[in-house]
């Protein structure tokens, strides 16, 4: 089972987001340490949620960069 995460840079390292998971995020000194506690706080959601509780993961994910104007909010 694999689940996309987002991982946010932050002044003291990184804040991971699991979106198709309400509430489940984490964060880590370092890239590898947050996809690492990622891994842990996604096992741990699944343990205690009741099957029914579980989000299906969307089949089909895209991923886009959107430009907006650099005058944007000026």
């Amino acid at each position: 089972m694999e689940f996309i995460v987002i991982l946010m840079e932050e002044e003291t390292g990184y804040s991971v987001q699991v979106p198709a998971l309400p509430g489940c995020h984490t964060q880590g000194d370092t890239i590898d340490e947050a996809l690492a506690n990622a891994k842990e706080a996604i096992e741990c959601y699944l343990e205690s949620a009741e099957k029914d509780e579980i989000p299906k993961a969307p089949s089909h994910i895209q991923i886009a960069a959107v430009s907006v104007s650099n005058n944007v909010g000026a």
